[in-house]
């Protein structure tokens, strides 16, 4: 398979799926090789900035979204009424978890001093992190990540589209 025949199979299939599409099902679908299905990503991704629609990579899955500047658009369109807005705890809590994720609930809390446990169930609900497994240590405690809505909520691409952060000097 070509790469422009393997583009346009990924598009139709990201196109019809309702949820983000692993590598690996690309991949036994279109039956090639992940560096094919990698660079066929790499080149839809760069083809669809700057249009309504997206095709956003994280870890190892992709998925066609609308684009950051359409989404109030769409909401209004098919009468959606979102609450967009998150709290300051829920906001810190959510950087915390963006920048240094894999990140356990212990980990976050001892970066902001405070009990995380309400603000993270909450940011889990709305689909803005996700657990992403456990620990394998006393307790098994369960690490967090971002999710697709994460990326989609503040108009990112990709994790490496987050802003720069300079770590504080010691003094």
């Amino acid at each position: 398979m070509e790469l422009e025949e393997a583009k346009e199979a990924i598009e139709a299939l990201l196109f019809v799926a309702g949820e983000p599409v692993t590598l690996g099902q690309l991949m036994r679908t279109l039956e090639v090789e992940q560096e094919l299905v990698g660079e066929a990503l790499r080149s839809l991704v760069q083809e669809y900035k700057g249009r309504g629609l997206r095709i956003q990579r994280e870890r190892d899955e992709a998925q066609m979204v609308t684009a950051p500047d359409c989404v109030g658009y769409v909401e209004r369109f098919l009468g959606l009424q979102f609450s967009r807005n998150l709290s300051t705890a829920a906001l810190e809590t959510l950087a915390v978890v963006a920048y240094r994720q894999p990140i356990t609930r212990a980990q976050v809390e001892e970066i902001r001093g405070v009990n995380c446990e309400g603000v993270l169930r909450n940011l889990v609900a709305r689909g803005l992190a996700e657990e992403l497994g456990r620990l394998d240590r006393a307790g098994r405690p369960i690490i967090y990540g971002t999710t697709f809505e994460f990326l989609q909520y503040f108009g990112l691409s990709d994790l490496r589209e987050l802003p720069q952060v300079e770590e504080a000097a010691d003094s």
